[in-house]
């Protein structure tokens, strides 16, 4: 069964950057065809797609988030990782990493967690 796990600073200082990370276990992040996305959904809106990093190491990015975000991974430790950079109050969110196959509807999500951006 896979399961993604996110963790993070939780409360974020506006204009810092932080960085979440995703645990995967259950599979490798480098087996063929799947790709691990990062997903916020912030207060009153709809989920919102950041980025994702393909099972070889491409990424893509939201062109909303591509000026601040980037996506890495570490195989060694089944982790991908998010930086979002100069955040705001606007960028407190529930964010969440998930796997999709391909750019398909995602199979597996992670419980989510909620990161403040507050002075």
């Amino acid at each position: 069964q896979l399961q993604l796990q996110e963790s993070g600073p939780g409360l974020v200082k506006p204009s810092q950057t932080f960085s979440l990370t995703c645990t995967v276990s259950g599979d490798s992040i480098t087996t063929n065809s799947y790709v691990y996305h990062w997903i916020r959904q912030s207060p009153g809106k709809g989920l919102e797609w950041m980025g994702a990093i393909h099972y070889n190491g491409n990424t893509y990015y939201s062109p909303s988030f591509k000026s601040r975000t980037s996506i890495s991974r570490d195989t060694s430790r089944n982790q991908f990782i998010l930086q979002l950079s100069a955040v705001t109050p606007e960028d407190t969110a529930m964010y969440y990493c998930a796997r999709g196959v391909g750019f398909s509807a995602c199979d597996y999500w992670g419980q989510g967690t909620q990161v403040t951006v507050s002075s």
